[in-house]
């Protein structure tokens, strides 16, 4: 904050920087950018996959409404904790040996249009088929 002193007047001024949402007051709504650090398993082979299988997904800044990203699709989520989630794939969602991104995907808070960013994709992490 600034203060001005004029004729006997104080006059606060309060700078808002755009997209810093820790100095931002008015950014209590906005949503951190998820951190994908790992993931377990990081590999599975094609012809003994199951049905379905759980990766879980170990990072920081997840929240609530934060779901996991198999291959660019969204699967099913269970948010553990702000530090992991548990995504389920399915063996349909896999045509054969190769390698799959996992992602971790915030939406966005409700920030509007006050230089808050919020929500986010994390970096993409390799999930390999044999």
């Amino acid at each position: 904050m600034r203060f001005a002193h004029r004729l006997g007047c104080w006059v606060v001024l309060l700078v808002l920087l755009p997209g810093c949402n820790s100095l931002n007051p008015l950014c209590g709504s906005a949503r951190p950018v998820p951190v994908l650090n790992s993931i377990s398993p990081t590999t599975i082979v094609f012809a003994q996959m199951p049905p379905s299988f759980p990766i879980v997904l170990k990072g920081s800044r997840i929240v609530s409404s934060s779901f996991g990203l198999f291959n660019g699709s969204t699967v099913a989520t269970v948010v553990n904790s702000s530090s992991q989630l548990t995504i389920t794939v399915t063996s349909s969602m896999i045509a054969g040996p190769g390698t799959y991104g996992v992602q971790i995907q915030t939406p966005a808070g409700n920030s509007g249009d006050l230089g808050c960013s919020s929500g986010g994709k994390s970096a993409i992490l390799t999930f390999t088929v044999t």
